[in-house]
């Protein structure tokens, strides 16, 4: 009861569109950032009765609040705003990052009123005739759909990017000016709250523990991301080298018809893409796929051509090529795009050792990624580790580490795995917390290194405790990195 709208009093939202009598409906929309605001918005325009919620009381807050107020919406703000369920509420849409314990929630399951997320509501009121590309995964997420958004602009498809990364979804899917192909980038907290979407093509890019905190256990994290394959139309596309996404498309319920295409840094198998002789290659979607494959790319297109970022532009090919956009607009697509600042960004040369920002890399798995892609590393790690273990990261890369520089509220969880599993490897730690702190963070990494040595800030923990986020902390590596440049 509560979940996908089949039960509850409001008969049509079993199958609700965007013609459907949306002036007869109260919802409540949960928490307004900038997802959670457009679905207010979306659902104002389609006529319905909105109230909505928000804890905060800060400035973008008030802002959007006035504009809602305008549209006639009820807005609630500050503390204890969301504790209760609004009298007459039949449809919650809630933000992403909220609980399914959070109280209003709570109360809108035991009263058998539906739940659903922004995305749930944009595949709802969608035009039918637009395909969803559909992605997940603990990383990568934004690059592969960025990525994929460039190889389907190539070949001439109007397409954009949405959902965690771009327009929100519900923006992307009202758009007069309409799209022909959406690239859609799922986090597992957005997934939770989706039911009925069923996309053209998905692909989860690999599952690692990640916010274990909020789904409650590894499992339930897993089955979240899992729902991205449910009802897909023509192919699960899944990480060849991560059992478990395999084990996702075994598992799903989709569309007769829909292949499993598998990707591959090896030389891929019938039904795979993957590289051969430095060249990324199809062998799914071309007729001759049992005895040859079709070249896409050179790997030296993919910018940085690290062994993950490689993987992410095969995923991105196995999504483009299933709605048919031809080799030579994967290639074009990858040649002019350019990664996001802060993920494997080179930052400076300095006496023969690279300097690299990778603070995107937030968590383990991000981190031992960006690891595997240079030889001999100075590692720069640490700050909030969200609970996270680094006994299985450490033994996978300790051969590549000239040494360790630590930061950051949870460093000594990464020392003790550094000493138990690379006791040899040398390690500074850096307690200060000061606005001087990373220069002496580069001070000491510089002090390690050896020409032809990467010295990478791959963090493998969130930055709150010492940044805003963690694009100040790359923004503050890359600083003192070009302080130390202009000595």
């Amino acid at each position: 009861m509560g979940g996908d709208g089949v039960s509850g009093a409001v008969s049509w939202l079993a199958e609700a569109r965007r013609d459907s009598p949306w002036p007869e409906l109260q919802v409540t929309v949960a928490g307004f950032g900038v997802s959670g605001y457009a679905a207010a918005d979306t659902l104002i325009q389609l006529g319905a009765r909105v109230t909505a919620l928000d804890d905060r009381d800060g400035p973008a807050e008030q802002e959007r609040a006035t504009i809602l107020r305008i549209l006639e919406a009820r807005v609630e703000l500050g503390p204890g705003s969301t504790s209760v369920l609004p009298p007459g509420t039949q449809l919650v849409v809630t933000s992403p990052g909220w609980k399914p314990s959070a109280p209003l929630l709570a109360q809108a399951r035991a009263a058998g009123i539906p739940i659903w997320g922004e995305v749930e509501l944009a595949w709802r009121i969608r035009d039918p005739a637009t395909p969803w590309l559909v992605l997940t995964g603990t990383n990568g997420k934004t690059t592969t759909v960025r990525m994929l958004t460039s190889m389907l602009r190539a070949s001439g498809l109007r397409a954009v990017a949405a959902g965690n990364v771009g327009d929100p979804i519900v923006s992307a899917v009202m758009d007069p000016g309409g799209h022909d192909v959406i690239a859609v980038e799922l986090s597992s907290y957005q997934l939770h709250w989706t039911y009925s979407m069923a996309a053209r093509s998905a692909a989860v890019l690999n599952v690692a523990p990640d916010h274990v905190d909020w789904h409650g256990s590894m499992d339930a994290y897993a089955a979240d991301k899992a729902r991205i394959y449910a009802g897909v139309e023509t192919a699960c596309v899944y990480n060849v080298a991560d059992p478990v996404t395999e084990q996702m498309v075994r598992d799903a319920d989709v569309r007769e018809g829909a292949r499993a295409i598998g990707f591959t840094l090896g030389i891929p198998a019938v039904g795979m893409v993957g590289v051969v002789d430095e060249y990324l290659v199809d062998r799914a979607f071309i007729a001759e796929r049992q005895t040859s494959a079709a070249e896409l790319a050179a790997v030296s297109d993919v910018q940085p051509a690290a062994p993950h970022n490689v993987a992410n532009a095969l995923a991105a090919a196995a999504l483009a090529r299933s709605i048919g956009v031809p080799p030579v607009a994967v290639r074009d697509g990858l040649r002019g795009f350019s990664p996001d600042p802060h993920r494997i960004a080179t930052v400076a040369v300095l006496d023969d050792v690279t300097y690299v920002d990778d603070s995107k890399a937030t968590n383990p798995h991000a981190a031992a990624a960006s690891l595997a892609a240079y030889d001999s590393v100075v590692w720069i790690a640490g700050g909030l580790a969200k609970g996270a273990s680094f006994s299985e990261l450490v033994p996978g890369v300790r051969d590549r580490l000239r040494g360790v520089v630590l930061l950051g509220a949870d460093r000594a969880v990464i020392a003790e795995a550094l000493a138990r599993h690379a006791p040899d490897v040398p390690v500074v730690e850096v307690p200060d917390t000061d606005n001087e702190a990373m220069d002496r963070v580069v001070a000491a990494a510089a002090g390690l290194a050896r020409p032809g040595d990467t010295v990478l800030l791959a963090p493998a923990c969130a930055s709150m405790d010492m940044f805003a986020n963690y694009v100040a902390r790359g923004d503050a590596f890359a600083a003192a990195v070009r302080r130390r440049e202009h000595d």
